[in-house]
């Protein structure tokens, strides 16, 4: 999978919601694709995230682990869930320890997938040393990513039943920004724009510069020869009706009433750009800002503000230097995982 087709935008078609007329988002065609709940990222991007991450943490240098931990030990260790929620980022862990050296790590869950406490997501076989050095970028990785998928999927939970999509933003870490956006339609929510290319955003700073709602949408107009879908934010019912007014695809609600929405999505008909709602919505607003009408929600706290999924990786020596597999230190028999 391509890492456009792992992130949906805001521009995509959506065929189901395309080809039922009650739908609002079958209007002028929808934004939305059928986002999938098992997702993909460019492999290049998990490649360069895991590079900049294990350099950030000098891995080839761990002297805690390198002096007490002797070369030749070998370990087995899970990655265990300590709380429910949905699953994201299972392919980092692998590509950790593909770049750290011989660790086999055998997975037991895919992105998307719902846990419980409790519950093994991950096996690994290999040097302890190896082990033990990577633990703390690959549950990183993968306690950011589910962190994020468990919030988009609590958001999409919240709205169900109701013609209305959850998108997410660009309030994404920096340099990890695949990463997040895979992580939130692996919680069943879309992406909105990708980065600065993918459309046209107009937001309050643009309109200030440009001289007004209606001159900035003009200046892109005339030098949008690529046909790029347009957006543009608004912050009262005046601007949201000049803007209904202006040949734009899009008219983001930021930080309105429900009151206002509803008479905003009132005006607007059937026929108009779609309504986006955005600013400060919560899972407790939600699904009353989703009962206006408006046709999509989007929501930063997503991926700024989403608390990382709680993960433990436990860790049992099977071989210590220069002996054979052998029983654990107490005499039982080392752990095994299947």
């Amino acid at each position: 999978m391509t890492s456009t087709e792992a992130h949906e935008d805001l521009n995509s078609p959506d065929p189901a919601a395309a080809s039922d007329s009650s739908n609002p988002a079958a209007r002028q065609g929808s934004p939305w694709t059928v986002a999938p709940h098992r997702t993909a990222v460019a492999a290049g991007a998990v490649e360069d995230a895991v590079r900049r991450a294990l350099a950030e943490d000098r891995a080839e240098d761990d002297v805690t682990t390198r002096w007490a931990v002797p070369d030749g030990t070998r370990a087995q260790a899970r990655v265990v869930a300590c709380q429910g929620g949905v699953i994201a980022g299972t392919a980092i862990p692998a590509e950790v320890y593909r770049q750290l050296g011989d660790v086999v790590v055998t997975g037991h869950v895919q992105d998307g997938d719902r846990v419980r406490a409790g519950q093994d997501l991950l096996t690994l076989a290999g040097p302890a040393r190896e082990i033990i050095t990577g633990e703390r970028t690959a549950l990183n990785f993968l306690q950011r990513m589910s962190g994020i998928a468990t919030a988009a999927a609590a958001f999409a939970q919240a709205v169900a039943g109701l013609p209305v999509r959850i998108l997410d933003t660009r309030k994404t870490a920096p340099g990890l920004r695949a990463l997040d956006k895979a992580a939130v339609v692996a919680g069943g929510v879309r992406n909105h724009r990708l980065d600065l290319a993918a459309m046209v955003l107009l937001k309050e700073n643009h309109i200030a510069a440009a001289g007004g709602v209606s001159a900035a949408i003009a200046a892109v107009r005339a030098r949008n020869t690529q046909g790029i879908a347009v957006e543009v934010e608004v912050e009262s019912t005046a601007q949201a009706i000049e803007a209904l007014h202006a040949e734009v695809e899009w008219i983001m609600l930021d930080n309105m009433s429900i009151e206002e929405m509803r008479y905003i999505v009132a005006l607007r008909g059937t026929e108009g750009p779609r309504l986006e709602a955005s600013g400060n919505i919560t899972l407790s607003t939600v699904r009353s800002v989703a009962q206006t009408g408006v046709d999509a929600i989007s929501v930063g706290g997503i991926t700024h503000s989403a608390p990382a999924f709680d993960l433990s990786l436990l860790l049992t020596p099977t071989t210590l230097a220069g002996e054979s597999p052998r029983a654990a230190a107490d005499g039982r028999p080392a752990q095994r995982f299947g």
